[in-house]
């Protein structure tokens, strides 16, 4: 049983090695921003086939070291771990702390959408998790902690909130995973849009909706994390398995085009007429333009809009240094005889 998952994972593997979104599969949201944005998305990624978290967990969830369980409320990007869990044999019945067994985590907790099975089934919101760090999360808010009553052990914390607007008891994730836990909440937001009638409200969320004190930390959340490898595999994973992807793992400028009311975009905006890579990148982006008019100027702007990097014209290696630039986010707008090309990247 044990060669025949490993192949089934190398068989996988090779699969999303070259899975990206299809060609064409955010047309219908082109050039749009605001309200016109959120539900074109919404009508892109809804109707997605259900399928079981931990009969799939293996190929979403699944670290690239050694094969082990990828659980973000143990895992140690700067240091050993405590434990690892093995896929099934580790698998939750019963726990009495921490490494004990993995199970699943609602992230979007199942009583706030009161069990409704759709929501409660999707993989996008479901990741596997120390059951006993799961359970003193339970169905509380996130937020940021100062002086944490539990603390895991990879840091992840549960106490008071500092965050401006609430004060009540939430439950912190390590950095490495905000940015992922903020774009599955806006991925939430547009996924069950106009579909969340029987939702609960609460100190976080009205019904799909981040009330405005989460809002404000999520995008520092996404700003500050941008996306990761990890991600970007496990959306392809998700995509392989339901059928619909997140759109801001994918495009995570499409945060400001739905919620800024400052963003403005062209209807030349995220086409393909511009390619970046590598992408991530670390040092130097390499573009290539498939129009073959000059480009008069380059700016590169971060993630709340401040331009960083501006240039006359295109290099003539069409490679751009970026090492003066820190993490994050960014967005290339490329201009040719009046029109605006843009793209996003990552600097690592």
């Amino acid at each position: 049983m044990k060669s025949y998952y490993i192949f089934i994972i190398l068989l996988f593997a090779c699969k999303l090695a070259f899975t990206q979104a299809p060609t064409g599969y955010y047309s219908n949201a082109e050039g749009l921003t605001g309200t016109q944005l959120l539900i074109a998305l919404h009508n892109i990624i809804d109707d997605h086939t259900s399928v079981d978290a931990y009969d799939n967990f293996y190929l979403t969830d699944s670290r690239p070291d050694n094969g082990k369980v990828w659980d973000i409320y143990s895992d140690n990007p700067d240091g050993p771990e405590a434990y690892y869990f093995t896929f099934g044999t580790d698998k939750c019945g019963n726990y009495s702390g921490e490494g004990d067994c993995y199970n699943r985590e609602h992230t979007w907790p199942q009583s706030w959408v009161n069990d409704q099975s759709i929501p409660t089934s999707d993989l996008h919101t479901i990741f596997p998790t120390d059951g006993w760090v799961n359970g003193q999360r339970s169905n509380l808010p996130y937020g940021e902690v100062s002086n944490p009553t539990y603390t895991s052990s990879n840091g992840s914390k549960k106490g008071s909130n500092t965050t401006q607007g609430y004060q009540g008891t939430v439950f912190e994730p390590i950095d490495e995973y905000k940015g992922d836990l903020a774009r599955t909440y806006f991925y939430v937001s547009v996924r069950y849009y106009s579909e969340d009638g029987g939702w609960a409200s609460n100190d976080m969320v009205n019904k799909s909706v981040l009330k405005q004190w989460a809002f404000t930390m999520m995008q520092e959340w996404h700003e500050n994390d941008p996306v990761s490898q990890k991600e970007i595999d496990r959306n392809n994973a998700v995509y392989q398995l339901q059928g619909n992807r997140n759109p801001f793992i994918d495009n995570p400028e499409y945060f400001y085009a739905i919620w800024d009311p400052n963003y403005s975009t062209s209807t030349n905006s995220f086409s393909d007429n511009i390619s970046i890579s590598p992408n991530p990148a670390s040092d130097n982006i390499k573009i290539k333009m498939k129009t073959t008019q000059p480009i008069e100027s380059i700016k590169i702007y971060n993630a709340i809009g401040n331009c960083v990097l501006s240039l006359n014209n295109l290099p003539e290696n069409n490679s751009v240094s970026i090492q003066m630039l820190k993490s994050g986010i960014y967005i290339i707008e490329l201009t040719s005889q009046n029109t605006n090309y843009i793209k996003r990247f990552i600097k690592n």
